[in-house]
């Protein structure tokens, strides 16, 4: 590709954008990201030679380019054994790093630098962040540190005025101010032109620098950035690739901290993602000359906490919501159209939006903090130290819950074991709408810190509402332990199991933060079957055997992970056969 013309660049950015919607139409994905980030892909490797040199995308859902450009086809993007739909170096030379998660580029590209610079090494590195990501407080900490570290390091800002849904906070402001800041630049390649078409006109650039300088600050002033200790280049036009190029190969050469602001239009090129970017962002199936997806808009947990708690939060001011840039993704979108004043969407920023729900409990409000599993871990530090010190009454609607298709950076695993250690929190784990409505009622009753953990998708089979432990079904030779939708599988096992003429039990756990030992079976074999990692599960805690998670389990369809983990029902019923 390095030997072809800007032409023929831009004709392959054509056809890689016909490819991407194809294969995103076929398997899901994250679209309108990718679609934005074409050009800019093409560019970078164009300037960076990505087996040798370090290029890290954060967030990493912008990489499917990337991907088909270091050989990799999309066919079986997060399928079960496929290409990972985040940079996975275990996959590729050229993914330099893992990054699934918002905000880590620059600090793990400033460690790269640090370590070439310490060990020796020829490799260039840059690292290529959304203006969302831009949004979480790590990369303002990393930022801080490498404007001043002197290393050549270039930091690539693809700002397309949105993380997932539209960006909020002082951050998109000040991007805004750079993006319309235009009458500097065009000031700029006229002085150019003028001055080197002159004999001396290199030693008149130097003479009128001062002078330039003056007007630059007067039509633009110094950015954050600038601020910061790095060079500003830009903004640039993030799909005219001649420029990108251009510009790339300059911040390249300079040898020290440089910020390239390149501006780019999420979903460019296919028109249904253009116009409605946040609804593209991550997307299931779906038909490409409509636009419309596969899925047939069944409720599902997400949706069904967000009108619960809408409902709850008409008849209560006192209930507010908060997020992270995950609004509409948490079921919240009914809430922020119709109680704006009681809706904070923080940005990506985890750990401001615990502690800030914190600072709003403490005085009398009952937030609930609608977050990932995944993202949730971020905030960690936040849950222990500035909520569950002084029993401060927060709620965390822990979506996602359980295995997803991202892979190791998003399965909902972890929340079981990490909760489960800080003292005065309540961890309930409904296993259908109903007992989500019911958690939710109760957890604005309590004056302490409740999570409420619940899986992405539809309710399976099973319909209850008990706030307590409950034997779905007894059985006299061995008692399947399970919390949240597992019961399914467990309740489908046991038939299977019965046929066999084995009498298995099934006890749904509701609370599994303090869990209610009084309610296990006195006697007899259990097995306790959970979605989550084996360390910190509650089997491990009570002592029991169970089927659960080792290690970072791989990205697939939630039912294939399920079935290769033996979590399913036929996985559960060859355990206990074993047994």
């Amino acid at each position: 590709m390095r030997k072809r013309s800007v032409a023929e660049l831009t004709a392959e950015c054509a056809e890689l954008r016909k490819r991407l919607i194809a294969n995103i139409a076929q398997t899901g994905g994250h679209l309108a990201s990718n679609l934005g980030a074409v050009e800019l892909t093409v560019a970078l490797h164009q300037v960076y030679n990505t087996g040798v040199d370090r290029l890290i995308f954060d967030v990493g859902h912008q990489c499917y380019t990337h991907k088909l450009l270091t050989g990799r086809g999309l066919s079986s993007l997060r399928a079960y054994g496929g290409v990972a739909g985040f940079p996975k170096p275990s996959e590729s030379a050229h993914d330099a790093f893992v990054s699934g998660h918002a905000s880590t580029s620059i600090s793990a590209a400033l460690g790269m630098a640090r370590a070439r610079s310490i060990l020796g090494g020829g490799y260039h590195v840059a690292a290529v962040i959304g203006d969302g990501a831009l949004t979480g407080g790590q990369a303002y900490e990393a930022l801080a540190d490498a404007g001043h570290s002197g290393l050549g390091l270039v930091v690539i800002l693809n700002d397309n005025e949105m993380s997932i849904t539209r960006n909020v906070g002082g951050v998109a402001k000040h991007l805004a101010r750079l993006r319309n800041g235009q009458q500097y630049f065009k000031l700029k390649r006229v002085y150019h032109r003028m001055v080197v078409s002159v004999p001396g006109g290199r030693a008149a650039d130097r003479t009128l620098h001062r002078m330039k300088t003056g007007i630059k600050e007067y039509f633009f002033p110094s950015s954050l950035f600038e601020s910061m200790g790095f060079t500003y280049l830009g903004p640039a036009d993030g799909h005219d690739l001649k420029t990108l190029i251009r510009l790339l190969e300059y911040a390249k050469g300079l040898n020290k901290p440089v910020l390239v602001h390149v501006n780019t239009v999420k979903g460019k090129g296919y028109g249904f993602a253009e116009r409605n970017p946040s609804r593209f962002h991550g997307v299931t199936r779906f038909d490409v000359v409509t636009g419309v997806p596969e899925a047939n808009g069944e409720p599902s947990f997400s949706s069904e906490f967000g009108k619960a708690l809408f409902e709850l939060a008409v008849n209560d001011r006192r209930i507010c919501a908060v997020t992270a840039a995950m609004g509409d993704a948490t079921g919240l979108r009914q809430f922020s159209k119709k109680l704006p004043k009681r809706f904070f969407d923080v940005g990506i920023c985890e750990e401001h939006a615990v502690t800030m729900a914190a600072g709003m409990a403490k005085q009398g409000l009952r937030p609930v903090c609608a977050i990932y599993s995944t993202f949730l871990q971020r905030a960690y530090d936040q849950i222990l130290h500035d909520v569950a010190i002084l029993n401060l009454p927060v709620i965390f609607a822990v979506d996602r819950a359980g295995l997803v298709d991202d892979g190791e950076t998003h399965h909902g695993v972890f929340d079981v074991a990490f909760l489960n250690s800080i003292p005065n929190m309540t961890v309930l784990a409904p296993a259908c709408y109903n007992e989500l409505r019911t958690c939710l009622k109760y957890a604005l009753e309590l004056k302490s810190p409740v999570a409420i953990r619940y899986p992405r998708g539809p309710e399976g089979a099973y319909r209850g509402n008990s706030l307590k432990n409950i034997m779905l079904r007894k059985g006299g030779d061995i008692t399947l332990a399970v919390y949240g939708t597992t019961v399914n599988d467990a309740l489908a096992a046991a038939g299977m199991l019965a046929d066999d003429g084995i009498s298995a039990g099934v006890l749904k756990i509701m609370r599994l933060t303090p869990v209610d030992a009084a309610y296990m079976p006195e006697s007899g074999r259990v097995l306790f079957v959970e979605e989550v990692c084996r360390e910190g599960s509650v089997a491990q805690r009570l002592g029991y055997p169970g089927l659960a998670i080792d290690g970072f389990a791989a990205h697939g369809a939630p039912e294939s992970l399920r079935a290769g983990l033996g979590l399913d029902a036929a996985g559960i019923y060859k355990a206990v056969k074993a047994l």
